[in-house]
């Protein structure tokens, strides 16, 4: 299997050329399965790996995020993104501590966001934002471990839709030493390209959690990065929820019959490669 070191420098030469997808698994299983359909990097998501233990999103614990990390980054020979949330501190000094705890799990990027979990001032003030992703970056390059770091401004998902404002935070996070930059939420090709066009030449992740654009046209827009968040999760979940429901509801089982077959599932795992 690639060292660490390796994966790090696959990562970045996916930043360097053309648009890449970089799909969300939840668990070990839906991890190995991603890998053995081909794609070149993996990315955790907070919420389906929140939901998968019983919780809310941004209620795990940096522990159980840590240990998540290992996993998923443990049973790929790909790249894996952390979505490490707010970096589960607050004051950058916090943030740096937990980045470098990030770094022992093999991942080989890993995002911070400018969100607080407050609905009454849910994005970080700008400066202390900014301090955060330096203090990341700071981290990282203690560690000399070559992991990319995304700075996320959550402006969009937040209430808060303000390009003027999106574009600020996220030219300020490159300037702190972010090599990629992430607004999730933009849902049309305008705002995207805003985005790309603002920050450039560094790279750009784009989310695409439903049926408002294709990968053709992300790459189009000059974006490197392609990932979906939880939306396999809750895909996958629509299908869980359909099928329980019947059977709670109904007394009848129909919706069964549309079920992945357990030796299609198990050629995908087998297949995977691993450690």
């Amino acid at each position: 299997m690639n060292s660490p070191s390796d994966r790090c420098a696959t990562f970045r030469h996916l930043h360097a050329s053309s648009c890449f997808v970089l799909p969300n698994p939840w668990d070990i299983g839906s991890a190995k399965a991603l890998a053995h359909l081909g794609f070149k990097a993996l990315a955790t998501t907070s919420s389906g790996f929140a939901w998968s233990i019983g919780c809310n999103d941004n209620a795990i614990t940096l522990e159980q995020a840590l240990s998540h990390m290992r996993d998923i980054a443990g049973v790929v020979d790909i790249p894996v993104n952390a979505d490490f949330e707010g970096g589960f501190a607050v004051e950058p000094e916090g943030v740096a501590a937990n980045v470098t705890a990030a770094v022992a799990t093999g991942v080989a990027g890993l995002s911070i966001e400018d969100s607080t979990g407050d609905p009454a001032s849910p994005l970080f003030e700008f400066e202390l934002a900014v301090e955060r992703i330096r203090a990341a970056r700071r981290a990282l390059d203690a560690a000399g471990s070559g992991i990319v770091l995304t700075g996320r401004s959550e402006g969009f998902i937040v209430g808060l839709p303000d390009m003027a404002e999106t574009i600020k935070r996220l030219k300020a996070y490159a300037e702190a030493g972010a090599e990629c930059l992430y607004a999730p939420g933009l849902r049309n090709a305008t705002d995207m390209a805003a985005v790309v066009q603002a920050v450039a030449p560094h790279p750009v992740n784009i989310l695409v959690s439903g049926n408002y654009s294709t990968v053709a046209e992300v790459a189009a827009l000059g974006a490197r990065r392609i990932s979906v968040g939880g939306a396999l999760a809750r895909a996958a979940w629509a299908g869980f929820l359909k099928s329980a429901n019947e059977i709670a509801t109904l007394g009848t089982f129909t919706s069964l019959d549309g079920a992945a077959k357990s030796s299609e599932i198990e050629l995908l795992l087998e297949r995977s490669v691993t450690r």
